[in-house]
């Protein structure tokens, strides 16, 4: 890494709760694993944050000189509708839904529809692909692989059902959520299952003798958490350097990975475990179980732009919940606007500002404080010791990390101004200062006349050719 980029990254863990400075297993290089979706919908704006976030967080290791190797899931089998293993399969239940047989190959085609449905989402909202898109579907070997280390080490344990994880015999279970002691009547989850050992314990492999894959068990499927430990593990090695999620994956599918994967191999899973806060819709969770989501295309019908959304989410720390509102994302696309339009008018010619680039990289270094950095770029705006074109190549190098695609602004380069539409427009300031509302309302109407527009801005008066 080259000297720009030795400030400290400080990112908060949720394993330390704590914010801790970050230390790469290898030197200039980061490995991530984001929990990707469950492809038997389409995602809503709720789902897109935590994609958002993951964005947002490799941009700015890159924009720290790290390389970034990062992995998201597709999960196209085994995450039933409670995340506890209760309920059956959402892919099943969307094979019902659209009306579809209860086949392998149509889940496929399923899984297919909606996993190339939120690879345009991620597109639409300027979000750098992963390297790697795993689907749980074609892991099933790995799955199997790993429950069979389980087994052999007495982690593991069959009922009438399928193979379950003994809590019990993992002490540190459960410290990803803030206790190492876990006890039945706090850790039981949806209903009681009196063949569990505990009600804590969870799925590895669930028997269905209809629909699933041969096993040394029997046939089925395999359990939600089991596939991210299988997955992030062959993509990433153990231990790798960053997990991400939402806070919903906290009290049982991360810690749950943590729990297989750390009895399997004997090491951690990752370093750092980092997860952002939901948004709300009237202050209850956005979720597709209870109908109260909204999807983008359902913004793109109110006119509002992905980038508009995009932005208004920057404008928030991702572990502080926020309450959605189209006013809100009007309002958001509306500054976003304007900034386009002030970026749009600058010229580019000039160079980075490194005063500037040095508190941005503050900024994006203290946990990922995209509010802050969203005000410095303002505050750059709004600078009148700074030349336009200097704003404009420092912006830019602003928008490495926040994707907003601010180079694609549409130029508006003035012209040089005549003299005497100078002296007109100098006029109309000296009456505007006087209160002189009609004297100034006819000078503008006289440089309109002659071919130019004029627009007040909270930099000054903008004078363009028409």
């Amino acid at each position: 890494m080259t000297d720009r980029t030795a400030m400290d990254i400080q990112i908060f863990n949720t394993l330390s709760r704590k914010k801790e400075v970050f230390k790469p297993l290898i030197a200039g290089k980061v490995g991530m694993y984001n929990c990707g979706p469950t492809v038997y919908d389409y995602a809503h704006i709720g789902n897109l944050r935590a994609y958002v976030f993951s964005d947002t967080l490799r941009r700015a290791f890159e924009y720290n000189g790290f390389a970034v190797n990062q992995v998201m899931n597709i999960t196209d089998v085994g995450h039933l509708v409670s995340d506890a293993d209760e309920g059956e399969d959402k892919m099943t239940k969307a094979l019902k839904r659209e009306g579809k047989p209860l086949t392998l190959e149509a889940m496929h085609e399923v899984a297919t529809f909606y996993y190339e449905r939120f690879v345009d989402d991620l597109k639409s909202l300027n979000i750098e692909l992963p390297q790697k898109f795993p689907r749980a579907s074609e892991h099933i070997q790995d799955d199997i692989d790993l429950i069979g280390i389980l087994e052999k080490k007495g982690f593991a344990y069959k009922t009438s059902d399928g193979i379950y994880f003994e809590t019990g015999k993992f002490p540190a279970y459960g410290r990803l959520n803030g206790h190492t002691k876990k006890s039945a009547d706090t850790e039981s989850r949806i209903g009681i299952n009196p063949e569990k050992r505990d009600q804590a314990d969870f799925t590895l492999w669930k028997f269905d003798p209809k629909l699933g894959w041969d096993s040394p068990w029997d046939k089925g499927f395999p359990g939600w958490h089991i596939e991210c430990s299988a997955m992030s593990r062959k993509y990433l090695g153990q231990p790798f350097d960053i997990h991400t999620g939402g806070i919903d994956h906290i009290p049982v599918h991360h810690t749950n990975e943590i729990a297989q994967s750390e009895a399997a191999y004997d090491k951690p899973l990752a370093d750092y475990w980092m997860h952002g806060a939901f948004i709300t819709v009237n202050d209850g969770k956005m979720a597709k179980s209870t109908g109260c989501f909204v999807t983008l295309k359902a913004l793109l019908d109110e006119s509002i732009s992905p980038l508009a959304y995009r932005y208004w989410l920057l404008t928030a720390h991702y572990r502080s919940p926020v309450n959605f509102t189209y006013d809100a994302v009007r309002a958001a696309q509306n500054a976003l606007i304007r900034l386009l339009a002030t970026i749009g008018g600058y010229p580019d010619t000039g160079r980075v500002l490194e005063a500037y680039k040095e508190r941005f990289l503050g900024f994006v270094n203290d946990d990922i404080d995209m509010p802050g950095a969203v005000a410095l770029a303002w505050e750059l705006i709004k600078d009148p010791g700074v030349s336009d074109a200097d704003k404009r190549a420092t912006l830019l190098d602003f928008d490495r990390v926040f994707g907003l695609k601010l180079a694609d602004a549409p130029r508006v380069i003035d012209e040089p101004i005549p003299a005497e539409i100078q002296a007109l427009a100098d006029a109309r300031e000296e009456a505007r200062k006087e209160k002189d509302w009609k004297k100034a309302d006819a000078l503008r109407g006289e440089i309109e006349a002659r071919g130019y527009d004029l627009k007040d801005t909270p930099e000054g008066v903008r004078i363009t050719s028409k």
